[in-house]
């Protein structure tokens, strides 16, 4: 018997894109759920799959698979996704929504006027870690490790365009990061940076949340960019706005966008 239709619902954060299904009516997935879902050829196709709860309860929880079926800690874009649905399940413009990650809670406020899918959220703690040397691809890269909720490296000095996937590629997965790692590369300018991510489970994305947040507390630590002032961070899918504190506290500022809602049958990997 093939497995039953799941409701779907399409969001995108600067392209950086996903399938949000309701947590309070979706069987539990499993990794090959997950990349069956996210097969951009074969199946409904996105970056990951957010799993969430709160549209009919007062308890919005977030949970996030990657498209290559693993489970992230955090995702700064799914979360501004997760809270504009879960808003407009609601049926409100403006709200302040206390959502539940697995890196913790990341307090949310929404702001849907005319459309607009302007989601704030305050981000945590970024801890800014070590520099150290990497060596890969016959090269000694260069990075500042950080935590936003999940594990970053900051590429220093400027990566050519041609070399960013296999950049990304042998930091991402190399030995010295065993849980793997999201692999930035930025071009610092003022009061804003330009940012490529290859994030861990994914490859090269449009977008990242928690990635622009990890680049800007590093750029502050480092002394380009200021503490308490709004960043630009132009990413390949659009512009973000992060301030990081003295304290490492970040906000993040963006748009959600639901692009299209649906249905798909025969959708688990192994039906049971």
């Amino acid at each position: 018997m093939g497995s039953p239709a799941l409701r779907f619902a399409k969001y995108e954060g600067l392209g950086n894109d996903f399938i949000v299904v309701d947590g309070e009516d979706c069987p539990p997935l499993s990794p090959d759920d997950a990349r069956a879902l996210c097969d951009r050829r074969f199946g409904v196709g996105a970056d990951g799959v957010l799993v969430v709860s709160g549209t009919r309860s007062d308890e919005a929880r977030m949970r996030v698979m990657n498209a290559d079926g693993s489970v992230p800690e955090m995702c700064g874009n799914g979360l501004r996704c997760a809270a504009l649905h879960v808003a407009r399940a609601r049926g409100a413009t403006k709200v302040e929504l206390p959502f539940a990650t697995d890196a913790g809670p990341r307090p949310c406020v929404v702001d849907d006027t005319d459309g607009a899918g302007l989601v704030t959220i305050d981000m945590g703690i970024v801890t800014v870690g070590e520099t150290r040397d990497v060596h890969a691809l016959g090269e000694a890269w260069t990075v500042t490790l950080a935590d936003a909720g999940n594990p970053h490296a900051i590429v220093h000095g400027e990566v050519p365009r041609e070399r960013h996937v296999a950049v990304g590629a042998a930091l991402s997965t190399h030995s010295v990061f065993p849980r793997g790692t999201n692999v930035e590369l930025v071009r610092f300018g003022e009061r804003a940076l330009d940012l490529v991510v290859f994030e861990r489970g994914v490859g090269l994305t449009l977008a990242c949340g928690t990635g622009a947040c990890a680049t800007v507390a590093v750029g502050c630590r480092a002394g380009k960019l200021a503490y308490g002032e709004e960043i630009s961070v132009r990413l390949p899918g659009g512009t973000l706005f992060v301030t990081v504190e003295t304290d490492g506290r970040a906000t993040m500022r963006g748009p959600a966008r639901r692009v299209f809602e649906g249905e798909v049958r025969g959708w688990r990997a192994n039906p049971r």
